[in-house]
């Protein structure tokens, strides 16, 4: 039913949201970490920027990421004055869309199980003489790994089922920048109902065993914590 060329999005969608998942884990594990236990006066600003996405339209957000990566906007200034070129309509430009996109899906998650932990488990550690950084390795990952999978399967299920920010910034450009929500939507669009009809019962079925596994997950979380 599909030709090669046409199943190059779900290729391009998985890569997306790895990517971006791979990423989000990096930048929102200290985020997190520092969000749950600061006491800052700067903690609700930042927290409240992370959440955005969480509220904004994926039009609004999309339309000011297009004009930040733009010829006159600052990012987009700064990739061409490092020779990087324009990253509007690009695959690396879905991939910083995606990331402001998805934040909150894996910060949140991480800032609730880092709360969750409390302060004893360290206070046992140091008085062990386990070092900060070691305690966070060896004590507060362990014991925050289902904050972990939550994060990692929300940020990639989120990053896959992504419409307006792809759209808006990389124009659903055949084999560059389309992927699977834009897909079906030329697809609805040339009123290929078939060929839509498959990809949006995929996607319906990939997040309903996202949110069984969620759901099994937190269930077996409760069951073993003490």
């Amino acid at each position: 039913m599909f030709t090669a060329e046409e199943l190059l999005p779900i290729k391009l969608t998985l890569e997306l949201a790895l990517i971006t998942s791979v990423f989000l884990l990096l930048v929102a594990t200290p985020l997190a970490w520092w969000l749950s236990h600061t006491q800052s006066k700067w903690r609700a600003p930042i927290s409240s920027i992370v959440t955005l996405p969480l509220v904004l339209p994926p039009s609004v957000l999309g339309f000011y990421l297009l004009v930040a990566m733009g010829p006159s906007g600052p990012l987009g200034k700064l990739t061409e004055a490092l020779g990087i070129g324009l990253l509007t309509f690009t695959f690396p430009g879905l991939v910083i869309g995606s990331i402001v996109y998805s934040m909150p899906f894996a910060v949140q998650p991480l800032q609730a199980a880092f709360g969750s932990i409390g302060k004893r488990p360290l206070e046992v550690a140091a008085t062990l003489g386990a070092k900060p950084l070691d305690a966070f390795f060896n004590v507060v990952l362990p014991l925050a790994k289902p904050g972990f999978v939550t994060a990692a399967l929300l940020t990639f299920a989120h990053t896959i089922g992504e419409f307006g920010v792809v759209l808006m910034i990389g124009g659903n450009v055949p084999g560059k920048t389309q992927v699977v929500s834009t897909e079906i939507y030329s697809y609805v669009e040339a009123m290929e109902y078939s060929k839509a009809h498959w990809l949006a019962g995929g996607m319906v079925v990939f997040s309903f065993f996202v949110l069984l596994g969620l759901t099994l997950l937190n269930r077996h979380n409760e069951r073993v914590m003490p």
